[in-house]
């Protein structure tokens, strides 16, 4: 889920082959963004109705649906909203936003966040930041010996806010890592993927914060999990080391709070962790996975063509078959999340930047 930092390198390159069907024009007198529409792919049609641009400039990801599907809360860091590092916000799923208008804000402004999300009733959300730890946005890692790594900052806590910024609770409060929480469908539970074992392993909690149970248990990081809509399984993303060089890669990583993101694949359990299973076997970088409405496919994110740029989105059955490409970008599309009535799809890609390093939320009519 919910980790987007892997731009930072699959931007820059990106940006040498970004797409050009669509600009915006500033204008003149008071700097404001006119919203030119983008055209999508005619390959994407098989399943897209429509797209339609939302956010024109910065980063903007992991944008995930209230639960009456009216509203999206989103991370995004802008140097035009004078965001440096990333931050939750929240819009009306039908709003489009410029570069210049910083739309809501719901996280502190401190430190640095990821992984937000509603709950149900859709008053309250939930993010991971850092901002206890320490004020100033944390800093970005290096490439560990020419590798791309992730960060895994061990300030990240969980907590609630209300849609006017206040926290009203902290949901954990153990050493290490814990973020990348997302809420059942039903309204009941919570999964997130936390260091509290020594490795990075999914757990999941009651929607207070109570009745923490460890649901994966093998050596790799499993993150980025999402419920199914009958909030009876989990899909997430994987690295599972297997030889010893690769498992002695992966602890000594870990130690100095990193994770490389290269090799990863899709697995899906039932939500108390039995009956896990591994979806896909592609090779490279699969990730950001999300169910179909039917609870039957998973849609993801996949550079297993290439191991590089371009990333697109992939659909998949459960057991692996009928692997069935959705998007057909040069660049970088990922995070997609389906409205609560299977009706539309918000996902982010770097398509229509001119060529910049902007990441940008898109909004698409599904049809099966």
């Amino acid at each position: 889920m919910k980790i987007y930092r892997l731009l930072v390198l699959l931007i820059v390159l990106a940006s040498l082959n970004a797409c050009r069907h669509g600009h915006k024009k500033a204008d003149g007198k008071s700097g404001e963004t006119k919203l030119v529409q983008k055209v999508f792919y005619k390959k994407e049609h098989k399943h897209f109705k429509s797209v339609k641009q939302l956010t024109f400039g910065g980063d903007n990801a992991e944008a995930y649906w209230s639960y009456d599907d009216k509203k999206l809360v989103f991370q995004a860091r802008n140097p035009r909203w004078n965001v440096s590092c990333d931050q939750i916000f929240v819009m009306n799923a039908d709003q489009q936003l410029d570069s210049v208008h910083m739309p809501k804000m719901l996280s502190t402004g401190l430190g640095r966040t990821t992984c937000s999300y509603f709950l149900p009733g859709d008053t309250l959300v939930l993010y991971a930041s850092t901002h206890l730890g320490d004020k100033a946005c944390p800093p970005e890692p290096k490439k560990s010996k020419g590798h791309y790594v992730w960060p895994v900052y061990d300030t990240y806590d969980i907590f609630i806010a209300d849609l006017n910024g206040k926290i009203v609770k902290q949901l954990t409060n153990e050493p290490g890592y814990d973020a990348e929480a997302t809420v059942s469908p039903d309204g009941k539970k919570i999964v997130f993927t936390s260091t509290r074992s020594g490795d990075l392993e999914l757990y999941t909690m009651n929607i207070d914060g109570t009745d923490v149970k460890q649901i994966t248990d093998q050596l790799g990081y499993d993150g980025g999990a999402f419920f199914s809509p009958d909030s009876k399984k989990l899909v997430f993303r994987s690295s599972r080391p297997k030889t010893p060089e690769a498992i002695k890669k992966y602890k000594d990583l870990l130690a100095q709070g990193l994770v490389e993101p290269t090799d990863m694949e899709i697995y899906v359990c039932d939500a108390d962790g039995s009956n896990l299973h591994q979806v896909t076997h592609l090779g490279g970088a699969n990730w950001a996975p999300f169910f179909h409405p039917s609870g039957e496919k998973i849609l993801f994110s996949s550079n297993h063509k290439t191991k590089s740029i371009p990333f697109n989105l992939y659909m998949v059955n459960l057991d692996g078959t009928g692997l069935e490409q959705i998007t057909f970008d040069a660049v970088f599309d990922a995070f997609p999340m389906f409205s609560y009535d299977g009706k539309k799809l918000v996902f982010g890609s770097n398509r229509n930047n001119r060529g910049t390093h902007d990441t940008n939320l898109f909004l698409a009519e599904w049809k099966d």
